[in-house]
């Protein structure tokens, strides 16, 4: 029986997924495997309405990918490797839910490529380090470092950062813009459930957060004009939706309105 590397639960609406390989949680073909179906697992969960990601331990969010793997390994697996990976992230970043990474320790290589495809990333202040040190192996960033880090500051910043190879702290992350959030104390993990429970019925209408994350996260990828129809028919599905009626009966009666997820 392979090892449990990926843990999955579900608590008061919120799947957690955790990566768990000692000591640095670096990722193989196995644990890319394990996230996959956990990512599965919660989009059929009606129950599920936020995921958050996360590394076991204290030090370490994820140091990327598995570097005795790769060494070990013909470049015909490492192909197929990267391109199991981009799937698995690509299925992360367009399920219909907002998927927050909670970043308790060094995030760095592959580790924050899979971060950079949620939709929200909170860090423990002075937690650890994060970046791009592919290059100085004489690779690149290639789980969707170098797409998504450029969309996310700009051609030229993500050029710089991925060709100097340098890793820095979270608050210079939070300053680029690469970090949403940055939270203090001891109860890190406590601070992020409870934040991500914010986006959870009754407090918000689930759906709305999810199409507003799919019309962006789709929106970008194509023209203005095809961005706006999505927008729209996402919009017309949550005209339908029992949260909408909740809401604008709510606003109408002056209350707070009681969301359901439905």
């Amino acid at each position: 029986m392979a090892d449990e590397l990926i843990h999955y639960e579900v608590d008061d609406g919120v799947g957690i997924i955790t990566m768990d390989d000692p000591p640095a949680n670096t990722y193989t073909y196995e644990m890319m495997r394990q996230m996959d179906e956990a990512i599965l697992d919660a989009r059929f969960d009606e129950d599920v309405h936020v995921l958050v990601l996360r590394g076991a331990g204290d030090k370490f969010f994820s140091a990327g990918a598995n570097i005795q793997m790769l060494d070990e390994s013909d470049p015909h697996f490492k192909y197929y490797f990267c391109l199991h990976a981009n799937e698995t992230l690509n299925r992360l970043e367009q399920s219909p839910m907002l998927v927050i990474a909670a970043l308790n320790g060094h995030t760095v290589g592959g580790g924050l490529e899979i971060a950079l495809a949620a939709d929200l990333r909170i860090a423990k202040k002075d937690a650890g380090a994060m970046g791009f040190p592919e290059v100085n192996l004489g690779v690149l960033p290639g789980t969707g470092g170098t797409q998504r880090l450029g969309r996310i500051l700009g051609r030229s910043k993500a050029v710089e950062i991925m060709a100097e190879g340098d890793t820095f702290g979270f608050d210079r992350g939070e300053e680029l813009g690469l970090l949403n959030k940055v939270f203090e104390g001891d109860d890190f993990l406590d601070q992020v459930m409870d934040y991500a429970r914010g986006f959870t019925p009754p407090n918000k209408a689930s759906k709305a957060v999810g199409g507003i994350k799919r019309a962006v996260c789709s929106g970008c990828e194509v023209p203005f004009s095809e961005g706006l129809a999505i927008e729209r028919e996402l919009q017309q599905q949550l005209f339908q939706s029992a949260d909408a009626d909740e809401g604008l009966s709510a606003y109408l009666e002056k209350r707070d309105a009681e969301f359901s997820g439905s």
